[in-house]
């Protein structure tokens, strides 16, 4: 792993941002940051993802009306496995430079240990349970997950067990909460 992909995402997970982007930015905030290359889904009126191929960044609204409300963005870490360049945006490798195709999470981890930016372990979501892990930062309120194990539903070949898979801001402490109360039940 690089140094430089390394500090994209532990800049992430310490901060919750992208780039100084974050989850609750608009539409054109987040375009002007990260450039006009991604491709755009709507779901009805109410919903709308941009996909920049590392990223995604999420908005929903009540109304047509109304203005587009950010929801959550996306690192779909995983995606990198399949070596495809295009994935990170000139932006991304202009300011860190070359991504390789797996991030060891023990790595991450480390380095954000020695930075002072704990993570903690969260219950993962029913069907995830038996094939991920979820860690938690409670100050950025980003939560990274890590695949556990193989399965039915598992990660392309050239992923192992300890790397990441995504990470997402934010979870909110009321889901951390939910989940550990579903745990404890």
């Amino acid at each position: 792993m690089t140094p430089h992909s390394l500090a994209f995402y532990v800049d992430v997970v310490t901060t919750g941002t992208m780039l100084g982007v974050g989850p609750a930015d608009s539409p054109d905030r987040v375009t002007e940051v990260l450039g006009p290359d991604f491709a755009e889904n709507t779901f009805g009126s109410r919903s709308m993802c941009r996909d920049y191929g590392l990223a995604e960044f999420h908005w929903d609204r009540a109304f047509a009306d109304r203005p587009w409300s950010g929801s959550h963005f996306t690192l779909q870490v995983h995606r990198l496995a399949y070596r495809d360049r295009t994935l990170v945006n000139d932006e991304l490798r202009a300011r860190y430079g070359r991504f390789t195709p797996r991030l060891r999470f023990e790595k991450l981890q480390g380095l954000l240990t020695r930075r002072g930016v704990p993570l903690l372990e969260v219950p993962e979501s029913p069907g995830n349970a038996p094939y991920f892990r979820t860690f938690w930062q409670p100050g950025s309120h980003a939560a990274v997950s890590v695949i556990r194990t193989y399965g039915e539903y598992s990660t392309p070949d050239n992923l192992r067990v300890g790397d990441v898979y995504s990470i997402r801001a934010p979870m909110a402490t009321a889901e951390v909460e939910w989940r550990r109360k579903r745990v404890a039940g």
